[in-house]
């Protein structure tokens, strides 16, 4: 529970800039003497390896590190640059930035059907791939524990969940998946968010759709082969 409210705590900073509450957590302590805090206070913690930030060819995303390709729609525009931008702000008609909205994430691969500041009637399909070092959360070992908090940040969004998480195979991937509906006017929005744990980085893959077909349709795009080794 101690790292379930942590997690929420450093998600919600990062959304304040779409009203989210800040909820602040009690700090996570460790039971030891006064000699064993003493020294690992002057120890420092292993430094995890550059994350590939992947790159777009042909259409596809692919990460080496993670063995994944994501098949990117014909026509979508990429803004991938501008999400790890520190000023701004995720599109008022998607909630592809809650992937992302952990302090220090950073997005790999941000793309949506159409730009994000220009409008239009029907729901700005997008994919979102955010990673974040697993270091930053003393105690993450499943990647359920990190979609954990994302889920209840998309509650606070209006979204309902249509079930309890569960784990899925993409390829030779076991990945984490929650799905969630909205209704916005006439329009329903449709979101799965994926986590995963790997090189060290608790990864959230978000699809945006708005219908559920188009939602798998994006998560077909999905694959998982062999991974780089670790450096």
């Amino acid at each position: 529970m101690h790292l379930r409210r942590r997690l929420y705590n450093h998600i919600v900073i990062f959304c304040v800039m779409i009203l989210v509450a800040v909820v602040l957590s009690p700090r996570l302590c460790a039971q030891a003497s006064p000699a064993s805090s003493s020294s690992a206070k002057h120890k420092k913690p292993a430094p995890t390896p550059e994350l590939d930030p992947g790159s777009v060819t042909d259409g596809e995303y692919r990460n080496k590190s993670l063995g994944l390709t994501c098949k990117i729609p014909d026509g979508w525009v990429l803004r991938t640059e501008e999400m790890n931008a520190p000023d701004t702000n995720p599109p008022s008609d998607s909630s592809a930035g809650n992937a992302a909205s952990s302090v220090g994430a950073k997005v790999l691969l941000a793309a949506f059907s159409r730009p994000p500041a220009a409008r239009g009637e029907d729901v700005n399909s997008s994919i979102l791939i955010a990673a974040e070092t697993v270091s930053a959360y003393p105690g993450l070992n499943e990647a359920v524990q990190y979609l954990g908090p994302l889920t209840e940040v998309a509650k606070a969004q209006g979204f309902t969940a249509d079930e309890e998480p569960y784990e899925i195979a993409i390829g030779t991937r076991a990945l984490v998946r929650a799905d969630f509906h909205k209704d916005v006017g006439s329009r329903v929005m449709w979101q799965s968010t994926l986590a995963m744990l790997a090189h060290g980085y608790a990864v959230s893959i978000t699809l945006i759709g708005g219908t559920e077909d188009e939602v798998e349709d994006l998560m077909d795009g999905l694959s998982f082969g062999a991974t780089a080794a670790k450096k």
